[in-house]
């Protein structure tokens, strides 16, 4: 087997979670006055973490510090009471995660979601299964595409980069395994195009989480 390890993204990969993203921006954005958007724009909003989907929603001219800021403290609260309204597995997710396990093939989660968000999604969505870490967003850990923490993963796994598949759904995603010297997978369920994933530099592109078992039986 070529590949030993794998690296997956939360948002968009593992879980869907945009419903949750947009109805907490949303009413932030009409507490302060600003117009709201609709749920799909939200997928073009997020992966660069929280601060970049807040300055992606205000209103063009909006986004000054102070703003921000009031909206990100807004944000992280709203997004604290509904984090688990809608967001839900991706189907075969499930399957994709039994198969890892049972090989003893060892996983973990690199978001750009903050850090306490990403912790908490995992304990509630995916205390089933055994991640060798679950990182996201956090003073020690710089947002992707900056691979250092992808690395970290690596070298913690004792593994070489070459030897791990990651997993994404983002030119963000595709950017951060290339930099890395990682395998990028794009997956074509999450929220952003094939095109966007093929033009930053996934290598394959999978249809349905299942179809990563595949890479690996294949290598």
């Amino acid at each position: 087997m070529r590949f030993k390890g794998v690296i997956l993204d939360m948002d968009g990969t593992l879980l869907d979670t945009l419903g949750d993203l947009a109805n907490s921006m949303n009413i932030v954005l009409e507490r302060f006055g600003y117009p709201i958007h609709p749920v799909e724009a939200y997928r073009y909003f997020v992966g660069e973490g929280m601060e970049m989907l807040v300055r992606r929603a205000l209103p063009v001219g909006s986004d000054n510090g102070e703003t921000v800021k009031a909206c990100m403290a807004a944000m992280n609260s709203e997004y604290g009471l509904r984090w688990a309204e809608s967001s839900r597995l991706y189907p075969g997710i499930r399957e994709l995660l039994d198969y890892l396990e049972s090989h003893n093939i060892p996983k973990a989660v690199l978001s750009n979601k903050p850090h306490d968000f990403t912790r908490a999604m995992a304990e509630a969505f995916l205390y089933e299964w055994d991640f060798f870490q679950v990182r996201g967003e956090s003073p020690l850990t710089p947002r992707k595409p900056n691979p250092a923490a992808a690395l970290e993963i690596a070298s913690g796994m004792g593994l070489k980069p070459e030897k791990i598949i990651y997993l994404g759904d983002s030119s963000i995603d595709m950017q951060t395994a290339v930099r890395a010297g990682m395998y990028p997978v794009g997956a074509l369920w999450g929220f952003r195009t094939e095109e966007e994933l093929r033009l930053n530099g996934a290598r394959s592109l999978v249809e349905k989480p299942e179809d990563v078992i595949s890479i690996f039986l294949r290598n």
